[in-house]
Formats: C-alpha cells, structure tokens, sequence
C-alpha cells in the first residue's frame, strides 16, 4: 500500500483528476461511471480487490453529491428514498463480504441478458418517463420496491455493473420520471457504496490517497452533471441512459467472450 502512496505524483494527480471528473460526470445521472473509473485504477496497477475498494470511496464522494443536488432540487421522492437507503446499505455490505462465493461467470450472462431487455424495452417506450404517473402504491408495489432495494444492493455490493440502470429502470416502471426515477436510483446508489466501503475498508482493499483526490473530481463531476440532468431533464437522460446502458451490454459481452 505505500508502494502505491509513493507513486501520486503530479502526473497520476492529473489522470485521476480527469478519469474521476468525467465518470462522475456519467454517473450522477444515470450510473455507468465504473465504465471509467475502475479501468482508470486498474490501468495504474492496482490489484483488483484495490482498485474496487478504492473506487468505492470515490465513486461514495460523487453520489453524496448527486443525492445533495436532486435532493435541493425536489428530484427525489425523499420518504421513498428513506426507507429504502438501508436496505440498500444492508445488501451491499452482505454482497462485498460474500463476493468470492458466487459465480462471476454466470453472473455475466445474467446480466447481459436483463441490461438488453431494459434498454430494449425501453428504448420502444418512446415517451416514457417524461411524465410522472406514479400514484400510491399498493402493498404489492411496495414489498417489490422494498425487494429490488435490498436484491439490487447486494448485487452492487459483490458485482455491480448495470446496477444504476436496474434501479431508474424500477423506478421509471413505478411510475417516476427520467430524472426524479434517476434522484431516486442515486440516493439507493449512495446508499449500497457505502455498505460495499465499509466491507473494503474492513478488509484493507483501499488506496485510500488515490480514493480521495479521485473522489474531490468525482464531487467537482457530480455538481455539474446533476445540474445538467435537472436543468434539461429527460431529453437529457433518457438516451444517455440508452447509451450507458448499451456500453454496459458491450462491456460485459466482451468480458464473457475474450476473457
């Protein structure tokens, strides 16, 4: 770990600065920016339990904010969002604990499979999530909400690609729009990469000087991509969750056919 300590020099700052601004960027509206930072952490030679752990105290940094300015901006359902954030925080931590005893392999295909059938389906929506239809839900409705909470947090926790896609996805399918159903899928997002950041901590599995001076950019990357997200609302979002959504399909597909 000093090893890695001792390599932040003023180049390192500069990569970490520009890979953690522009995958919070992404990520305070619709998720995807481990796309970015975790590859980042890897290309500076990083284990992998490292790289991840590291990745989580940054990728918390630049949620809090997101969950700051949805939250400021009324773009999040705060009594929904409330109840559910522990689940979430209970889930991640049980995934990050139990992370090396579950198929990856498997998991892959699993996800592939759902992440193309969320954008498929949401791509022929044409119009939908430019209006809220939510209503109050039923106990049905709840118990279903209550368990993609808990069900989505441990899959961050122990893998976590697609996991902002499924979470604005629910919440879109409740009735929300793009950019209230994004507040909401953060403010869950938030939630599970600390239950995760506890169990890395835990475990030693962080950098924690390349966490923290990627994290002020990912808060730098939050601030102005949320804004964004509010200020044009869902002709914004909808198609960067397409695309988000569709690298994630091309990510994983890659991942299962030539590694």
């Amino acid at each position: 770990m000093e090893q890695f300590a001792a390599e932040l020099d003023l180049l390192a700052v500069i990569f970490l600065a520009v890979a953690g601004f522009i995958a919070s960027f992404i990520d305070s509206t619709v998720g995807g920016g481990g796309l970015i930072s975790t590859p980042a952490l890897l290309g500076m030679g990083l284990p992998v339990p490292m790289a991840l752990g590291t990745n989580k105290v940054a990728a918390s940094m630049g949620s809090f904010t997101s969950v700051v300015s949805f939250w400021r901006a009324g773009k999040i359902n705060k009594k929904m969002a409330l109840s559910l954030m522990p689940l979430s925080f209970l889930g991640s931590a049980l995934g990050a604990y139990v992370v090396y005893l579950l198929p990856e392999e498997l998991m892959k295909n699993v996800i592939v499979v759902l992440l193309v059938a969320v954008a498929v389906y949401t791509y022929r929506r044409k119009d939908w999530g430019d209006h809220a239809t939510v209503k109050k839900l039923g106990m049905g409705a709840l118990l279903g909400t209550f368990l993609m909470a808990a069900a989505l947090g441990f899959y961050d926790g122990f893998f976590g690609p697609g996991t902002g896609s499924f979470l604005i996805f629910g919440f879109l399918f409740l009735g929300f729009d793009f950019v209230t159903a994004a507040g909401n899928a953060k403010a869950l997002n938030f939630a599970s990469g600390v239950g995760a950041l506890v169990s890395f901590a835990m475990s030693g599995s962080i950098i924690w000087s390349y966490g923290l001076v990627m994290g002020f950019f990912m808060i730098l990357g939050a601030v102005c991509g949320s804004r964004m997200a509010i200020k044009k609302g869902a002709s914004y979002v909808r198609p960067l969750y397409l695309l988000v959504t569709t690298l994630l399909i091309g990510k994983q597909v890659y991942e299962i056919l030539f590694k």
